[in-house]
């Protein structure tokens, strides 16, 4: 069998703008191989804008999508999409030789006006950028009927139009999905009258939604549900490190999943034992850090959390650029030790009901578990008391004697 000679690498020209890059993205976390191909791209991109008799100024998105078109027409077999030149653009914008991103151009008419609502949202009423765009995505059928209906006149809606849409649209959607469209349904329309598109709130034309509060039972996690969860974490790794101390939060502390993602560095009050929690509308509370909880969080700073994460926050990538995890990416870990320990599947609100759970059994009251769980109206806390069977059974009322 012959053997062909293995290829050699070809150098990259060493330049000082080079040099920085590379010190810019090794800062970053990204491995050697990627640091000699971003060199390698990087010098490509600097020989073709000297072809082009371009300067990095002229380096617009337009210009990115022609160089790309150009590698890939050579026959280039990788890095040859927008998204391999991002870490380079990145650091070039950065320096400020390359202009910054330009915002893409929306055919969509109603673009703009959802792009001040969902900043009115977060600025004015301080939802978090997930529950913004949820409410963005139940009012998009909304305007779709609008534009279908002969362009989006906003300034001639009626209370008919509110109310056809509601009873025409809902009753396709399951209960909570309908809950939440008539919820952002009514915020839109008072934003349309605080904004002055119409003269007049119509914000009463929004029909209710029949849903009977406290009507489900909130399902917990058993206590070898919880053990079985927890071990599917392999703690000689990173990751696993990190996982392990996520869910051990989500079920001690209750937390949120974006509570989770937000937690920062300085939140941690190891001297007194705290942990400060970023929840809804911008509050912030402070609750006692139980010791298992601490431990974990301690091997994970200690260990496994990476020396060049950026940013404050305390749980990161594992993969560079190690940035902040994402509420989203909370919900996946939580699923992915699910199906590991053979729980099907299971979402992070799962383990704040646990959390509750547990509180309950081990003796505590309605208005601690609310404490713990940072809830603003009793209400709230009150569908717990349903899985309380102990006291359920004091106060039922017997068996009438003889009843069929």
């Amino acid at each position: 069998m012959v053997f062909e000679p293995k290829k050699k690498r070809r150098k990259n020209p060493v330049t000082a703008l080079s040099k920085r890059l590379e010190e810019d993205l090794r800062q970053q976390g990204y491995a050697a191989s990627t640091l000699w191909k971003q060199r390698r791209l990087f010098n490509d991109l600097i020989g073709w804008l000297q072809d082009q008799e371009l300067t990095m100024g002229d380096l617009s998105m337009a210009q990115v999508d022609r160089f790309m078109a150009d590698r890939r027409a050579a026959g280039v077999r990788k890095l040859k999409t927008r998204k391999a030149l991002g870490p380079i653009l990145g650091h070039l914008r950065g320096l400020g030789l390359v202009p910054a991103a330009e915002t893409p151009v929306e055919d969509d008419p109603a673009r703009a006006i959802l792009n001040r609502y969902r900043q009115f949202l977060i600025t004015e009423r301080g939802l978090a950028d997930v529950t913004a765009d949820r409410y963005i995505d139940c009012l998009r059928p909304f305007l779709d009927r609008r534009m279908a209906a002969g362009g989006l006149d906003l300034g001639g809606l009626t209370p008919a139009d509110v109310t056809s849409f509601v009873v025409s649209w809902c009753p396709c959607l399951n209960t909570g999905v309908a809950k939440l469209t008539v919820t952002a349904l009514r915020s839109f329309l008072g934003f349309l009258h605080l904004d002055g598109v119409t003269e007049r709130s119509l914000v009463p034309a929004v029909p209710k939604v029949l849903r009977r509060r406290l009507a489900g039972l909130p399902k917990g996690l058993e206590s070898d549900q919880v053990r079985h969860l927890l071990a599917a974490c392999d703690t000689s790794t990173g990751i696993g490190i990190r996982d392990l101390a996520i869910l051990t939060l989500l079920v001690r502390l209750g937390l949120r999943r974006s509570e989770v993602a937000g937690l920062g560095l300085d939140d941690i009050d190891w001297r007194a034992g705290t942990i400060c929690v970023r929840g809804k509308g911008d509050c912030h509370e402070r609750l006692p850090l139980p010791a298992d909880v601490g431990r974990r969080l301690a091997e994970y700073l200690h260990h496994a959390r990476p020396a060049d994460a950026l940013g404050r926050t305390v749980f990161v990538r594992a993969t560079a650029p190690h940035h902040a995890l994402g509420a989203s990416r909370v919900s996946g870990i939580v699923a992915d030790a699910a199906r590991r320990a053979g729980l099907g599947r299971l979402h992070a609100h799962r383990l704040r009901h646990t959390a509750a759970t547990e509180l309950l059994r081990a003796g505590a009251s309605l208005p601690e578990i609310g404490q713990l769980l940072r809830h603003r109206r009793v209400e709230t806390t009150a569908i717990y008391a349903k899985v309380d069977e102990g006291t359920l059974r004091l106060i039922a009322r017997p068996w009438p004697e003889g009843a069929l």
